[in-house]
């Protein structure tokens, strides 16, 4: 007979046995309770905006790729944003990872906020520098330095009535600053004295700052100590502008004063509006379905041809505080991902930065965004100058008075760079004392 086996009886659980059982077994299963929470990296992540409720939606699929990682997401208004960051700032007390706006870079770079990221770039397998609109990427790269990784983009160009552009006899969108005059003259004669040929808000400084980076002058001259806005080139621009107003082919307004750009669109007040990608999904939804075929997209014109935008949009940055800049590189590499991109794009509307994803059908396939697809490849950075959002308030107000009538154009763009130098006397100052202590380092 085989020998039996006798197995020993297992002692009963008491209850208070049972209950520290159970809670050992949770502990270890949520990979908490003591040790296990040490091992979990918690990432601030502030977001503005609309774009700040969608990516929350994203984060889940982060979290569960990198289970040592929680991302903590803090929405911020965009009025009160830039404040915040400043006032973070300040108090040290800045989160790890946020996107700021492409004109923002430059501002926290003069504060020494920002982490260099070129190494990183270098050794992803991910964020492929070369699959970015050019002029995107260059918005982030200051003094040979990339700073951020673009998110998403922003541009401006044409949204316009096709069916009223061929009532007036013209069967394609103009691609020079003369064809639009052309084109916006048969429109105005067409529609009469009520109506116009476009819009162009006087409170808003993107559509003459598109104009103006049309030209082959840089705004900003030498390394941005000086306002260059008297160059001919952007003469040239404001003149355009000027024009404009003066032959009463736009409204002298701002938008507050249009009871609804949407429906006034629809109305015919205007056939063309220069303005952004957000509108798309605006003009699908406020529009009705009889007038759908009746309105689209086109790059901006030049002076000579297919003209210039402005490269606008938001990037990653991480924040030179950061304690854990692995894992916001971790979340910048996960949501540069063109299928990440793919996703935020159907969520927000927004146009991703990276050619790749213009590959998917949501993007390929839509005719309004096909211009923006092409406009991005003709785009242009504005000078990176903590100073520029000042900057550019500033050509808006001349502008405007030169509109009025107040200035002639010449003048306008004198008291322009006047108001310009003014606004980067510090800059100067700061550029000269570091040349300076440069020539003494080299002396010595």
């Amino acid at each position: 007979m085989a020998a039996r086996t006798i197995t020993p009886r297992r002692p009963a659980l008491t209850n208070r046995a049972r209950a520290g059982l159970s809670l050992a077994l949770a502990c270890a299963t949520l990979a908490g309770c003591g040790r296990g929470d040490a091992d979990v990296v918690t990432l601030d992540f502030w977001v503005m905006g609309r774009e700040g409720e969608v990516v929350a939606q994203l984060i889940p699929d982060f979290e569960a790729r990198h289970p040592g990682i929680r991302v903590e997401l803090q929405q911020l208004p965009v009025k009160s944003a830039h404040e915040k960051l400043m006032t973070s700032f300040a108090a040290d007390a800045l989160p790890d990872i946020v996107p700021l706006g492409n004109t923002w870079v430059p501002e926290f770079d003069a504060l020494g906020a920002l982490e260099p990221l070129d190494a990183r770039v270098a050794a992803s397998a991910t964020v492929d520098a070369g699959d970015y609109f050019p002029a995107i990427w260059d918005t982030n790269v200051i003094h040979g330095r990339t700073l951020g990784v673009p998110w998403y983009v922003d541009t401006r160009l044409f949204f316009y009535r096709r069916d009223l552009l061929t009532e007036a006899g013209f069967d394609h969108p103009p691609t020079t600053w003369d064809e639009w005059m052309t084109q916006m003259r048969a429109i105005k004669a067409q529609v009469g004295p009520d109506r116009f040929a476009a819009l162009l808000p006087l409170n808003e400084f993107e559509q003459l700052l598109a104009f103006g980076l049309q030209a082959d002058e840089p705004l900003l001259r030498d390394d941005g100590r000086y306002g260059n806005f008297s160059s001919q080139g952007f003469r040239d621009a404001l003149a355009l502008y000027a024009s404009i107003f003066e032959e009463r082919l736009a409204p002298v307004a701002a938008n507050t004063q249009i009871s609804n750009v949407w429906n006034e669109f629809g109305n015919g007040y205007y056939s063309f509006y220069v303005s952004g990608p957000w509108n798309i999904a605006e003009f699908q939804q406020r529009l009705p379905d009889s007038q759908q075929d009746d309105w689209a997209t086109a790059p901006l014109p030049g002076k000579d041809g297919p003209g210039l935008s402005s490269a606008g949009g938001s990037s990653l940055v991480i924040f030179r505080s950061s304690e854990h800049k692995d894992a916001a590189w971790a979340l910048i590499e996960y949501l540069s991902e063109p299928a990440v991109q793919q996703r935020f794009h159907a969520l927000t509307g927004d146009l991703p930065p990276r050619r790749s994803t213009w590959e998917f059908p949501s993007l390929a396939d839509d005719p309004h965004a096909a211009a923006f697809r092409e406009q991005l490849e003709r785009v242009e950075s504005t000078p990176k100058v903590a100073e520029w959002e000042r900057i550019v308030t500033e050509m808006q107000r001349i502008a405007e008075r030169v509109v009025a009538g107040q200035y002639t154009v010449e003048e306008g763009a004198a008291e322009i760079d006047r108001r310009v130098d003014g606004i980067l006397a510090k800059r100067r100052w700061v550029l000269d004392q570091e040349a300076q202590r440069a020539q003494e380092g080299d002396a010595a």
